[in-house]
């Protein structure tokens, strides 16, 4: 394509404007068209590069005329004006598909259900601290294309969406991390679990035997995957139920193996920052890339034990007359609400709910019948949950706000027990986002 096509930009969030300031600094002309409102905080960016936008609708016929189509994830493929496209035959691709082809830099891209964020902060951590020139990009802090406008990196860790591999063709990872797969996102999929798999194996697309893929051997979805398909790249497995892999990680005696090309890196349990059995494939994930990134033991043992985890996720809030209460707000999905009750040994007083995504609930009920106490609903509409725990959990409750949630969970435990927000549901029913939700409930929690 040459310089000075016009290319039309769909969503004014991160993921477009960022794609915005990079088009137009690679000379093509630039056109940005939201359906919905755009933030202040965007529109004074694209209003500071004088570059055109309109929000609250689509002008069809300034998107119809571009070459080239740069659509935010967010959006789904069947709204009409991304069928409108398709129809024509204008390419529509993702903003980090866009973005890959304006850097030089070494891409690690980091995929799966659940702890995307997480491992993608935690190597952010170590290459930083190890004195890497290292970005951080995708689906957290800036939009890789913003990154790209502006920066210089050597390396990027980017966290990437199953939606953001949707639009990616010519994209390639240097190092993937593919962490697990489990149903998420189905309501996007037709409620197809096999298409928002194959979705996730877009990490792998384009790699080369000179790349490298580290994945969980312990996912079943993702080793009948490999089973099924010819791949060329390095694979580096990472399990705790394994100890055999001449590549990879794995446990041996409570600590931490991870075997690259050289001297086996070890590192005991007890010393990792992040806790839990979850958090053992992530910090395994992120130390095998940077073991590929031929980072020296000391520095990659001295990053995984004083990482700071994210906000949302698994978060000690206070403790009022011992009921313990922990923010999980980043629990927008299933599996990670399995994580969750699985890390606690006290009763629990679960708050759920939200938009569900096609949540089957009968992948939890052994740790509901377990763990869970009473149930405390948080959303417009709560019929699933008590659908699926109304004849096994004694007390369930419905609340619409955080502050009734809050009240009514405080007077549901008792001392030593664990008020735990994983809501297993998307928030934009009551809340902005996870993190508007996992705000109030901060807040309420330490008002009581």
């Amino acid at each position: 394509m040459k310089r000075n096509t016009k290319i039309a930009i769909l969503g004014g969030g991160e993921s477009g404007t960022g794609a915005a300031i990079l088009a137009l600094k690679e000379g093509y002309r630039v056109f940005l068209s939201d359906n919905g409102s755009i933030k202040d905080k965007y529109k004074s960016v694209l209003k500071n590069y004088e570059i055109g936008f309109e929000e609250n609708g689509h002008t069809l016929s300034q998107i119809l005329d571009a070459g080239l189509v740069i659509k935010s994830p967010g959006i789904p493929n069947d709204v009409q004006v991304v069928r409108l496209l398709k129809e024509r035959g204008i390419p529509v691709i993702s903003e980090i598909e866009f973005a890959g082809r304006f850097t030089k830099a070494k891409k690690i891209c980091i995929t799966g259900s659940n702890g995307k964020t997480t491992t993608t902060l935690l190597l952010h951590h170590i290459l930083k601290n190890a004195g890497l020139n290292a970005g951080l990009a995708g689906n957290v802090g800036k939009s890789f294309a913003w990154q790209v406008a502006t920066h210089n990196f050597d390396v990027v860790v980017l966290e990437i969406s199953s939606f953001q591999l949707d639009g990616m063709s010519g994209f390639k990872a240097d190092i993937a991390i593919l962490l697990n797969i489990t149903p998420d996102h189905l309501d996007r999929y037709e409620g197809s679990f096999e298409k928002y798999a194959q979705s996730k194996f877009r990490i792998l697309q384009n790699q080369t035997e000179n790349d490298a893929l580290i994945y969980c051997y312990d996912d079943p979805v993702i080793r009948q995957q490999l089973e099924e398909k010819e791949v060329k790249m390095q694979r580096f497995p990472f399990s705790l139920k394994e100890a055999a892999f001449e590549q990879g990680a794995f446990l041996k005696n409570k600590n931490i193996v991870i075997k690259t090309q050289n001297k086996p890196l070890i590192m005991t349990l007890e010393k990792l920052a992040l806790q839990g059995k979850h958090n053992i494939y992530n910090s395994m994930a992120a130390g095998i890339a940077a073991r590929l990134m031929d980072l020296r033991h000391d520095s990659i043992k001295q990053s995984l034990s004083d990482f700071h985890n994210i906000p949302h996720r698994l978060e000690y809030v206070a403790s009022v007359h011992g009921i313990t209460f922990i923010n999980d707000s980043k629990a927008t999905n299933l599996n990670s609400t399995w994580y969750a009750l699985e890390y606690f040994d006290n009763p629990v007083v679960w708050i759920a709910g939200g938009i569900d995504k096609g949540n089957d609930y009968n992948m939890i009920n052994d740790l509901v019948k377990e763990k869970v106490k009473a149930i405390v609903c948080l959303g417009v509409n709560n019929e699933k949950l008590f659908d699926a725990f109304g004849k096994m959990v004694e007390t369930m409750v419905e609340t619409t706000t955080i502050a009734q949630a809050v009240v009514s969970a405080y007077h549901l435990a008792k001392k030593g027990d664990i008020v735990l927000l994983s809501p297993a549901c998307a928030s934009f029913d009551l809340f902005e986002n996870y993190e508007d939700r996992g705000n109030q409930f901060r807040e309420v929690v330490r008002s009581l």
